[in-house]
């Protein structure tokens, strides 16, 4: 017993004018000061043996306050949640659905693409989440649509991709702000050019924007498709169901010589992972 309450008073140090609790250190900053540089704090309570919302060996589980101030861990839905994962996300094709005409002056982007699950892509959220967005999404490019035509200018283009949402499915209205009101990524961005990239048919909230050069010099050789853009990104979003659509950019500083260069989007495998990731 006397060794006890001499490990006690070694440990506890009280501030009797602040009533302030200090654990290895002798000068409490606040009411329970925990100190020591790589000090940690264990709650049995709070153990995967003990609680059932702990994820486990491995894994992180996240510890809230409830309304009493009492520290309680999260149910799993309160934590974090893979919402969409595909290997192959968008309909493989070569047709008016996924062209991007090239443009010379940069300006907007082109919707393209469709989930091959059609209107049933979609995920819903029940609260608000911070969002994260993994991509990687195919693209092919040629010489006046045509699959045996090579580009043969050796004429800088860039190629740019970018991921936005619509609401409840790929034909609803997009997305523009965030759960706050805010513009996603500073935007609205124009997500729908006309055919000459001259005016904006629609505007979104464009993120995880990405992109590759790409030249070639030879009618004969160098790859015109199974090119990847890859990117990632977070948002905020509130309650509610929202389809990942895509969106393309081909840019060139010269436009003369080649004649009409397409690209189409999402003309082979195409990874998306959606993870939610919650915070009240």
């Amino acid at each position: 017993m006397l060794k006890r309450l001499q490990l006690v008073m070694l440990l506890l140090c009280i501030s009797n004018s602040m009533a302030q609790v200090g654990i290895d250190t002798n000068t409490p900053q606040q009411a329970l000061d925990v100190g020591g540089s790589t000090s940690t704090v264990r709650v049995d309570g709070l153990s995967e043996t003990n609680n059932v919302n702990n994820l486990g060996n491995g894994a992180t589980t996240r510890v809230y306050v409830d309304d009493k101030g009492d520290m309680v861990l999260g149910e799993t839905s309160d934590n974090i949640e893979i919402l969409i994962d595909y290997e192959n996300y968008l309909e493989d094709v070569e047709d008016p659905t996924t062209l991007v005409n090239q443009t010379g002056n940069a300006f907007g982007y082109t919707t393209a693409g469709t989930p091959i699950d059609g209107v049933a892509a979609s995920f819903t959220l029940t609260k608000n989440a911070i969002v994260e967005v993994n991509y990687s999404v195919s693209w092919s490019v040629y010489k006046n649509a045509s699959p045996t035509g090579r580009i043969a200018d050796e004429h800088a283009r860039i190629v740019q991709t970018g991921l936005y949402f619509r609401y409840n499915n790929y034909l609803g209205a997009a997305v523009i702000n965030d759960v706050d009101g805010n513009p996603i990524n500073d935007g609205p961005w124009c997500i729908d050019v006309n055919s000459s990239g001259t005016n904006c048919q629609e505007v979104g909230g464009l993120m995880a924007i990405n992109g590759q050069f790409y030249n070639n010099g030879s009618n004969n050789n160098g790859e015109y498709r199974d090119f990847h853009n890859t990117g990632s990104d977070y948002v905020k979003l509130g309650p509610g169901t929202y389809c990942v659509m895509f969106a393309a950019q081909l840019a060139v500083g010269d436009t003369g010589g080649t004649g009409a260069v397409k690209m189409y989007l999402g003309s082979g495998n195409d990874d998306l992972q959606i993870i939610a990731h919650y915070y009240n």
